[in-house]
């Protein structure tokens, strides 16, 4: 389906209002987040349009932006699960390219892409994803969240933690001039974090697609052009933000 068709169906959602009643048993907050799932465009559209997830349009909005899913490209997707970044890295790289999908919870296979249960703190991820793989990565995307607990501090350390991690992986899998992109939260990274993408990338750039929710604090950190393993941490990188 082309770009258009896309847009122009997401257009299309938003003349829609669905009103939902309060049922008994369900609390007044279920009730908003049903309301809300059922007149969110980016919704409406992916079920018109087949993706898994609302996500899969933050991908695409990434890449349409920043260029990183190349066709031919090899890809590791971390938190994958339900799907729709990797039916989007799919789409772009190819039959060429490859795409090995991941995440703790088990996910429903991705046609094109290679699936796998896996807890991206365990002391073997690194050799799974390398062997499935075939190689090394040219790109690792991160949508990687923890449950929300409702106390901003405490969600922002896991969340960053999950980036950490992720970030490890990139470094350890990723060929010279990968891209490596995550879920951070509104603020950005934290500077140590962001000291450690600025040493091993050329360029490191902050991002919030249209399709995240404007009330949520959730935005992307794009890093693009791995230096390679034998990085020099003496080097100035380039510093690019926005």
């Amino acid at each position: 389906m082309t770009e258009k068709k896309k847009k122009s169906g997401r257009k299309g959602a938003r003349d829609l209002h669905v009103r939902v009643k309060t049922a008994k048993g369900r609390r007044t907050s279920s009730t908003r987040w049903l309301q809300r799932q059922l007149n969110d465009p980016y919704v409406i559209a992916a079920q018109r349009e087949g993706f898994r997830s609302r996500s899969a349009y933050k991908l695409q909005e990434l890449d349409d932006r920043f260029h990183f899913l190349k066709p031919g490209a090899r890809i590791i997707d971390l938190g994958a699960a339900p799907g729709g970044w990797t039916q989007i890295s799919v789409e772009r790289v190819g039959t060429a390219g490859k795409v090995v999908a991941a995440d703790v919870s088990e996910m429903d296979p991705v046609a094109g892409a290679e699936c796998l249960q896996l807890d991206v703190f365990a002391p073997d991820t690194i050799e799974r994803l390398r062997e499935l793989l075939g190689g090394d990565a040219d790109v690792i995307l991160s949508d990687m969240a923890a449950p929300s607990t409702g106390h901003q501090q405490t969600d922002h350390l896991r969340i960053m933690g999950l980036c950490e991690a992720a970030l490890d992986v990139a470094i350890q899998l990723m060929t010279p001039g990968g891209a490596f992109v995550a879920k951070v939260l509104q603020g950005g990274t934290e500077q140590e974090l962001l000291a450690l993408l600025k040493r091993n990338f050329r360029s490191v750039r902050h991002a919030k697609p249209e399709a995240s929710r404007k009330d949520s604090a959730e935005m992307y950190v794009v890093a693009l052009d791995f230096k390679g393993h034998s990085t020099d941490p003496a080097l100035d990188p380039e510093e690019e933000e926005s």
